[in-house]
């Protein structure tokens, strides 16, 4: 990869990010160098944070993103930490994919999350619902999976496989068991196929940990 490389790829995220409705004109910076995009500047919340990084990893030829964006709140009279908890309370009670009794924590507008589910799509969930929220700064997520039976071994394997079959046609991932973990390698062509091979790991049950070690190639 070469500098033309670079500035094209420069090029495409500064105009995917300002396609993308949910972000501001000349809001966020950026900066490629061998494929690696560096994100900077100033948003006021974490879901416009969010969008950003995503923006970045939908360009083609794009290999890791570092999110450098700084939060910065605005000083809206009446929002408070208490407001924020709330808010989050209630978006997680609304959720009918994300089981009750997860304890949300805010201070200063960064949430942390504890608790305990079954499955790790439902920890991806609670996280996913509540960076949408006005307010919020960042989230920790410490909830921990607990599955109801343990993972059934090679057959969790090919379960895996076959899901991965079916909806991506990933050939260039493989799929190991490790006790309760999954272990995830490979090259996938896009950021977007990441996400999805993690979400089809994070599905099967009976797996407490997935370890990514995908890579994002051609």
């Amino acid at each position: 990869m070469d500098v033309r490389d670079d500035e094209r790829i420069q090029r495409a995220v500064l105009a995917e990010l300002a396609w993308d409705p949910r972000l501001r004109p000349n809001e966020i910076g950026v900066a490629v160098d061998q494929g690696v995009v560096t994100l900077t500047g100033f948003v006021d919340g974490a879901a416009r944070a969010w969008a950003a990084t995503r923006c970045a990893q939908r360009v083609r030829g794009v290999r890791v993103v570092a999110d450098e964006i700084e939060v910065r709140l605005p000083g809206t009279p009446g929002r408070t930490d208490g407001d924020v908890a709330l808010a989050a309370a209630r978006a997680l009670e609304w959720d009918s994919f994300v089981p009750a009794g997860l304890d949300v924590t805010v201070a200063n507008g960064w949430l942390m999350l504890r608790g305990e589910v079954e499955f790790g799509w439902q920890r991806r969930a609670a996280e996913g619902e509540l960076r949408r929220l006005d307010g919020v700064r960042g989230i920790t997520n410490l909830i921990e999976v607990r599955p109801s039976a343990p993972p059934a071994g090679e057959r969790l394997r090919q379960d895996v496989r076959r899901a991965l079959a079916r909806t991506l046609g990933a050939e260039r991932v493989t799929v190991e068991v490790d006790g309760d973990t999954l272990v995830l390698a490979g090259v996938v062509r896009s950021w977007w196929e990441r996400d999805q091979v993690q979400r089809v790991a994070w599905s099967a049950p009976g797996v407490r940990a997935v370890h990514d070690q995908l890579l994002v190639g051609g």
